[in-house]
């Protein structure tokens, strides 16, 4: 699964189109690696998302093309949330 598109479906990220724009201006990492949107998860992937605010660390624990909102956050397990 892409990771704009996975953002979106986890909830991490409201919009796939925010997500698009967070990989595109450098400040998605998967696995100390700078990505961009069209990049493939794996489920075991660290993923570390820089916001201007803090930043958000997490491990892909589940890839799925949809899910409700109450089951989003089974598709990841936070690592680090740290704000400045």
């Amino acid at each position: 699964m892409r990771i704009d598109k996975f953002l979106k479906v986890s909830r991490i990220l409201k919009r796939r189109t925010v997500a698009q724009e967070a990989a595109e201006a450098g400040k998605i990492s998967v696995n100390g690696k700078v990505v961009k949107p069209a990049y493939r998860l794996k489920e075991g992937d660290v993923v570390e998302l820089n916001y201007l605010t803090g930043s958000v660390k997490f491990r892909v624990l589940k890839l799925k093309e949809s899910v409700k909102k109450d089951e989003a956050a089974t598709l990841y397990e936070m690592i680090t949330e740290e704000t400045c």
